[in-house]
């Protein structure tokens, strides 16, 4: 799902690079008003992780590449897509500075693929699941739609770049990730009820209502 260097025209990515420091500005935001210190060394440990599986690429025609992401992981244990949008800034910095994985000109579209799509879509899918369908499935769902979604916006991306045919980009990317979603979900699950049995204190929705915590977050807990 990274996208490298010299895929994406300049001025596309300039545009990118736009939305990734709104992301950004939004997202430190956020960390200065809910981020403890009790749960910065929990998103360092995310991000080592998801620097793991990311490392872990399948081919994909055309030049890019099919792995898990995580996403919807990060944004669902801070209840933020904040969380992520920080996570995959700093991890995909890293990756594209010294293990060639992604490239520098290509941060803000890889940036809005797995940090803030993924996010997003991981994180309010689980809201509007949650009660229909109860929340370890609505977990998996969403974490399965968060880089189902994700990998078909790196599709669009590449067509608007003249790098991909749109048709077999979807298609290609859509079904690859398909299968790895399938993954992504068991493992957001293990990893979601891991931490609920053994720190469920380091879960959002198990967090007291303290300062400025964000008001659903009782209203999940119930669940």
């Amino acid at each position: 799902m990274h996208i490298p260097d010299g895929f994406i025209p300049l001025w596309q990515c300039a545009i990118y690079f736009v939305i990734l420091i709104v992301a950004l500005i939004i997202s430190l935001r956020w960390a200065r008003r809910d981020l403890d210190e009790k749960r910065v060394p929990l998103m360092a440990v995310l991000a080592a992780g998801i620097f793991a599986i990311m490392s872990m690429n399948i081919p994909i025609p055309w030049g890019t590449s099919g792995h898990m992401v995580g996403g919807a992981l990060v944004a669902l244990i801070f209840l933020a897509p904040e969380a992520a949008v920080i996570v995959f800034t700093l991890v995909l910095i890293v990756q594209g500075l010294f293990f060639g994985d992604g490239g520098l000109t290509a941060l803000g579209a890889n940036v809005l693929n797995m940090g803030i799509i993924g996010g997003c879509v991981g994180l309010y899918s689980f809201k509007a699941l949650r009660k229909p369908i109860g929340k370890v499935p609505a977990i998996a769902v969403a974490s399965w739609l968060s880089i189902f979604i994700a990998a078909e916006a790196v599709a669009v991306e590449m067509w608007l770049a003249g790098t991909f045919p749109l048709g077999a980009g979807l298609m290609f990317m859509g079904l690859y990730h398909s299968v790895i979603g399938i993954i992504e979900a068991i493992l957001t699950v293990v990893v979601i009820l891991a931490l609920e049995k053994l720190r469920p204190d380091l879960l959002a929705w198990n967090r007291k209502k303290t300062g400025d915590l964000k008001a659903d977050t009782s209203e999940v807990a119930s669940k």
